[in-house]
């Protein structure tokens, strides 16, 4: 039932029954004292009960006004909670922001700025959730998501950060002679790691593309990218790497760079979040805080 009397005036009676001084009350509410007399009366009107006694030198309460007083103190004092609660999100930076990430950047290439960002505030915390699968952001609950290729989902911002190659990579020992093109890689013993699926090529300087769907000689399937380098550098089959992650390991001889002329089609790090004005100071330092990296 929709209450007969302003909870804005009720607010102000409890100022009023706290301080035992319309002046003090006045002073703390920010209002003329004539303007507070006026809706206490107003309170008492609307309820048709007598709150306060008054006389010219303190304000008392009446039996009914201490039982107004002490049920709805508590609710001022919980919103007042709020209030301060929400300033802080919005004004200090503490507090948890969840984040998610696919398994493969977010374990070898944004933990270090995970880490850092940590460091640097240190009243802030990470819920970092690490996952190949597209899941629904929003209803997770998430603060900030980062996403390879296709970043689009209604309603949040997406920012690009980085472009990421990926390169085909084999065992030193494995006979790649005969792989010339990519249609020559048919037969030969494959690893997949979800959701790279197909290997999307383009010649470097032809610009002729390529999609090879890796559907025979399938030796294993994994969703992690430590999985795939490892099972490369023991010999089971050929791997599609990000360039970012296989470039070190061809320098230091571990792997073999197959089809060195072709490399994927470019795909897009993105950072995603909602919008730009109403985000708690956690998120927003967070946000600022990868963009600086990256620029």
């Amino acid at each position: 039932m929709k209450p007969n009397y302003s909870l804005d005036d009720l607010r102000c009676f409890c100022a009023v029954a706290r301080s035992g001084s319309f002046k003090e009350a006045a002073q703390s509410l920010g209002m003329p004292l004539s303007t507070l007399s006026r809706r206490i009366r107003q309170l008492e009107t609307d309820l048709q009960l007598r709150l306060l006694n008054r006389d010219a030198h303190r304000v008392i309460l009446t039996s009914i006004g201490e039982q107004y007083f002490e049920r709805s103190v508590a609710l001022f004092d919980e919103l007042n909670n709020i209030d301060e609660d929400l300033h802080r999100d919005k004004y200090q930076p503490q507090g948890k922001i969840r984040i998610s990430a696919p398994i493969n950047s977010g374990t070898h290439f944004l933990r270090s700025i995970f880490y850092d960002f940590l460091l640097q505030y240190p009243d802030i915390q990470l819920d970092l959730s690490f996952s190949n699968s597209l899941i629904d952001i929003e209803a997770e609950g998430m603060d900030v998501a980062f996403r390879v290729g296709n970043p689009v989902v209604e309603n949040w911002i997406a920012r690009p950060l980085k472009h990421i190659h990926f390169i085909l990579c084999s065992h030193p020992d494995c006979d790649i002679s005969s792989i010339t093109t990519p249609d020559k890689l048919c037969g030969h013993p494959t690893i997949i790691c979800r959701p790279m699926i197909p290997w999307q090529l383009v010649h470097k300087t032809t610009g002729e593309e390529f999609d090879y769907h890796p559907n025979k000689g399938v030796r294993l399937e994994v969703d992690e990218l430590m999985l795939l380098t490892h099972a490369i550098k023991t010999g089971i089959g050929i791997g599609y790497v990000p360039d970012y992650f296989a470039l070190p390991m061809i320098a230091r001889g571990e792997v073999n760079h197959v089809l060195p002329d072709w490399s994927s089609k470019a795909r897009t790090l993105s950072m995603l979040y909602r919008d730009r004005d109403h985000l708690p100071m956690r998120v927003r330092l967070f946000i600022e805080f990868v963009k600086l990296h990256f620029k």
